[in-house]
């Protein structure tokens, strides 16, 4: 471990958004410290990079970049230990209806991470993503996330990985997301890798996020595969689960299900006590929700002529205060059928429908108050919550991360 590292880990952030991450460890006690977090949006103007004014409204001394990072990962410092990022989901993610996976528009920001890890040589990464990772694309099961664990490990990286439910763990919100952590190999000796690779119980993240017991196991050897290029055309060994580990290029993994027996948090720990009546839908609007929200079989046409039908089952239309929130997504706020609604009580005393606010919703992902406000719209911090993470089981990894790398230092 280089002699920077051995009080505090510095930490390069990539699509950084509002600054998950960076929060996350910023009550770290010192054991992480960003040095340089980038930023952009390539759908947006220079004038409106509202996630990016987030990022310098909460942490005005950090080393942030605007500029899109397959130009400025030439800048980045090589004198950094940790390379942490939620790369962009939408080619991997179930709610895209024409997901291309690892050779999508935002998939190939991959190669990104790649090449950051081979120019610049952190000994650890973080990284973040949606868990249908694991089992991109559809016509080829397991793919993607095999050519990414190949290429960690033609980069002398050992992983571990884990689909974490936040709200299974006691947090306010059930989103699913798949975490990755890796290091170099040379800070496992032979002994402990092989101790790792058997024993689960022993994993970096069920130190912190306990299992009663694990099901279906699952055994890839990645080293069957010359490389990449062969990979890309030839992987057949299906999806990965949701625990797993890669040593060396062999990987064990497996579906678990998870114990947690402390305080769990609701949707109702987070509620505003008095929200202004603007949030409250009308009378027409709560029937088009409900319309949205019932179940509905629709014909609809292919571009070849073909016909189909498209079908959604029934959802509750309130989100009741002694549940955890749902997954919340980019669209939360419009009048959509993935919105939370609410019972409350308006100025006059009345029960009604209403959206979450936008505090609301900051606090369902764990932030402070008023983030993103003053620096973008309300729809834009809606959507800036929809993708970020949940900052609170983010600082928990982090320390459960520090602890391995201090034990394996010692």
């Amino acid at each position: 471990m280089p002699e920077s590292s051995k009080k505090s880990l510095k930490v390069v952030e990539l699509f950084a958004g509002v600054g998950g991450f960076s929060q996350a460890f910023k009550n770290s006690q010192g054991k992480f410290k960003t040095v340089y977090s980038n930023q952009w949006e390539p759908s947006a103007s220079d004038s409106n990079q509202f996630a990016f004014k987030a990022l310098q409204k909460n942490f005005p001394r950090l080393n942030a970049s605007n500029i899109d990072i397959t130009v400025d990962k030439k800048n980045i410092s090589n004198n950094f230990d940790l390379l942490v990022g939620g790369f962009p989901c939408q080619d991997y993610s179930v709610a895209g209806t024409q997901t291309k996976g690892i050779h999508g528009k935002k998939g190939v920001l991959w190669w990104e991470i790649s090449w950051i890890l081979e120019n610049k040589n952190p000994n650890f990464l973080f990284l973040e993503n949606v868990d249908r990772l694991l089992k991109s694309p559809s016509n080829q099961r397991g793919r993607d996330f095999a050519i990414m664990l190949k290429d960690l490990d033609e980069k002398g990286y050992n992983v571990e990985w884990m689909v974490i439910n936040a709200s299974d763990y006691g947090f306010v919100q059930r989103r699913r997301r798949v975490f990755i952590l890796g290091w170099k190999k040379k800070y496992l000796d032979e002994k402990e890798s092989k101790d790792i690779w058997k024993n689960y119980s022993d994993g970096i993240f069920t130190k912190k996020f306990k299992i009663q017991n694990f099901g279906l196991e699952k055994m890839i050897n990645l080293n069957d595969y010359q490389d990449k290029v062969y990979m890309t055309n030839n992987y057949s060994q299906g999806k990965f689960l949701n625990y797993g580990r890669m040593i060396n290029g062999e990987v064990v993994c497996a579906d678990y299900v998870p114990k947690f027996t402390g305080k769990r948090m609701v949707l109702g720990d987070i509620l505003e006590k008095k929200v202004s009546d603007e949030f409250f839908l009308k009378d027409e609007e709560v029937e088009k929700v409900k319309v949205l929200k019932g179940s509905k079989r629709i014909q609809r046409v292919r571009p070849n002529g073909e016909t189909y039908y498209y079908s959604e089952g029934k959802m509750e239309v309130i989100d009741y205060p002694n549940k955890p929130a749902r997954t919340m997504l980019t669209s939360e706020g419009t009048l959509n059928r993935s919105t939370h609604y609410v019972l409350d009580k308006n100025s006059m005393g009345q029960e009604k429908l209403r959206r979450i606010t936008p505090l609301e919703a900051e606090r369902i992902n764990g932030f402070k108050d008023n983030w993103t406000a003053e620096v973008m719209n309300e729809k834009q911090r809606y959507f800036c919550m929809g993708n970020a993470l949940v900052v609170p089981l983010v600082r928990k990894i982090g320390f459960a991360f520090w602890k391995r790398i201090s034990e394996t230092e010692n």
